[in-house]
């Protein structure tokens, strides 16, 4: 499986997010890349998204790109059980899940906060991450 999470190395909810998966992801299927970085750019420039204005976390699962809601129940799809369950939240229809996803990610850095760097890994971790 080749799956990349582009996620926002700024923003502290994103930040945890990227532990969470790690923790989760026994089998090491997804890889990490922060949007801020050169190759996060190149990704994003490759699929048509903005390269300054960051408003939702991108899986690239097999060269297929999913956004918001979709990307998130993608991800935990992969996790190791319990957190597969939550997929039971798609019966919502898109445009809700969406809409809700969208107001956490407007008022992410308010919420959460902001890092004035981008998340390091460690040395036991590089190798999930592209920089």
């Amino acid at each position: 499986m080749n799956s990349v999470i582009l996620f926002d190395g700024e923003c502290v909810l994103c930040s945890k997010w990227v532990p969470f998966v790690i923790k989760r992801d026994h089998n090491a299927y997804f890889k990490f890349c922060s949007v801020q970085s050169p190759k996060g750019q190149e990704l994003l420039k490759s699929i048509g998204m903005p390269t300054t204005d960051y408003q939702t976390m991108v899986l690239l699962k097999d060269d297929t790109p999913y956004y918001r809601s979709e990307a998130f129940f993608e991800v935990i799809k992969d996790l190791n059980k319990p957190w597969p369950w939550l997929r039971v939240f798609r019966v919502f229809p898109l445009k809700f899940r969406d809409w809700v996803y969208n107001r956490i990610a407007l008022n992410r850095y308010k919420l959460f906060g902001k890092h004035d760097y981008c998340m390091i890994p460690t040395e036991d971790l590089s190798d999930r991450f592209i920089e």
